[in-house]
């Protein structure tokens, strides 16, 4: 193998490389935008059922205490862990905790929706984002 040879296999690698990772960050933007479709879709059916909304609260990282946000929503799993917001924003409602958090409550950021909520999780357990909401719309006024 001649250095042209190497320097072409290379040049080869880098483009497949780039033209993978810009169809994977394809991939991801409209499975992002589907979600988010989704999650819009709840709130507003929520909205017309008049399902009353909670003041959430976020737990620690290690699983200990609960905090005080300022957000207002829905818990959409068992272990209100995960809500939509009366914005449409998606929450995973875990923060860094600790007296400040305890002092003046904690402010959990909105992450883009999964599509599949829980896929990759150590449990084994995941469910497709649709089928999250419209079972916290079936359950109505109880906890889901």
């Amino acid at each position: 193998m001649n250095e042209d040879d190497g320097r072409d296999w290379r040049e080869r690698q880098r483009r497949a490389v780039r033209a993978h990772a810009a169809a994977d960050e394809r991939r991801r933007a409209t499975e992002q935008a589907e979600a988010a479709e989704q999650v819009a879709w709840f709130v507003a059916e929520a909205v017309r059922r008049g399902l009353p909304t909670d003041r959430l609260t976020a737990r620690g990282y290690d699983g200990r205490g609960s905090y005080r946000t300022r957000l207002r929503g829905w818990y959409v799993d068992r272990a209100h862990t995960r809500a939509v917001d009366v914005d449409g924003r998606f929450y995973l409602l875990t923060v860094a905790g600790g007296l400040r958090a305890r002092l003046f409550g904690a402010d959990p950021q909105p992450g883009p929706p999964p599509l599949v909520v829980g896929a990759g999780g150590r449990d084994g357990e995941s469910i497709p984002l649709r089928t999250l909401l419209a079972r916290r719309l079936e359950a109505g006024d109880a906890t889901p």
